[in-house]
């Protein structure tokens, strides 16, 4: 895992022993906004106008966090404004690296080959986690910004003047204050509950984290029942926020991280839910099981030390499912 520290790298797993136990993430250092016109977003500073060949997205395919992004930057049609860096799917004691392998995309702007390598080219005293997604100014020499649930809301319409696809928008005035409250529950328990479980080094920790997230999903489950996505009848940011924690759910975290209270497949609604976003053009390119399983069961050492990777489960996303009943 491993973090940076005035610049300097140390590969040092989280030290949950002051929270009893219980993994904390830590936030996103980097968190300025592109806009249309370079004005100031709702936090960081200005001087990032949405524009052609100016940034460059930075990922792993592995990661649930850059997953949104990678949704985003397909259905928004974004991928030619936006060019990207995939890092190997494994990490190890340097962190993520661009170390050939399957789906690996060279860095062709800094030309690292760790990924530490381009935030101390973006502040040379960093310290903090290197995480990704990032999005990367070509321009400024900077990173934009590395929190992911921002960078999907600038992709949602900062581009839209430039080319990115207008008639899609998931977070439509009306429904903003349902989505953010959607968000703010589904986080912590879901999306970031499935590590709280993960990576509990106590008993009590574990157990808060993974009864929060059966908690939470057991709600999720009833709400799909008279409703096709989570605020009605149109999919919004809530419901790609979601999702790539569920399509990793069965394969990675229902063993992995001992959430295996239930998996989503036991649940009525929520696994059709699953299967009717995968199934929206665009998606199923976004997803591979095989990859997040190789990269989580692969890279986790303090977790599964000997690296053994299941063979199952099989899973077809692409099945049958009747959700467009509640359309």
């Amino acid at each position: 895992m491993g973090m940076l520290v005035d610049g300097k790298w140390h590969d040092v797993w989280y030290d949950t022993k002051a929270s009893k136990g219980r993994f904390v993430r830590t936030e996103a250092q980097f968190r300025n906004w592109i806009t249309r016109d370079g004005s100031p977003g709702p936090s960081g500073e200005g001087g990032f106008p949405a524009e052609p060949d100016r940034y460059h997205l930075y990922v792993s395919f592995a990661c649930p966090w850059a997953h949104r992004v990678l949704i985003y930057r397909k259905l928004k049609g974004l991928e030619e404004l936006l060019p990207m860096s995939a890092v190997n799917l494994y990490m190890g004691s340097e962190g993520w690296t661009f170390d050939p392998g399957p789906g690996v995309i060279p860095d062709t702007v800094n030309h690292a080959q760790r990924l530490y390598e381009v935030y101390t080219a973006a502040d040379p005293k960093y310290s903090g986690r290197v995480t990704v997604p990032f999005i990367w100014d070509k321009k400024r020499r900077t990173i934009v910004s590395n929190e992911s649930s921002e960078i999907i809301r600038m992709l949602n319409d900062a581009f839209d003047e430039v080319g990115g696809n207008r008639a899609v928008d998931f977070y439509p005035e009306p429904l903003r204050a349902e989505i953010d409250e959607l968000n703010a529950k589904i986080y912590p328990n879901v999306n970031n509950g499935v590590y709280r479980a993960g990576f509990a080094t106590t008993q009590e920790a574990y157990e808060e984290a993974a009864t929060a997230l059966f908690a939470t999903l057991d709600e999720l489950d009833a709400r799909l029942a008279t409703r096709r996505y989570l605020c009605g009848a149109r999919v919004t940011e809530a419901d790609w926020r979601l999702f790539t924690t569920l399509v990793r759910f069965d394969p990675v975290y229902y063993g992995h991280f001992k959430c295996n209270v239930r998996r989503i497949v036991d649940y009525k609604n929520l696994s059709g839910y699953v299967r009717d976003l995968y199934q929206t053009p665009g998606v199923a390119e976004t997803v591979n099981v095989d990859y997040y399983k190789r990269h989580y069961y692969g890279s986790h050492k303090t977790i599964n030390p000997y690296s053994i990777i299941p063979l199952g489960p099989d899973i077809d996303y692409a099945a049958p499912h009747d959700r467009a009943r509640l359309g």
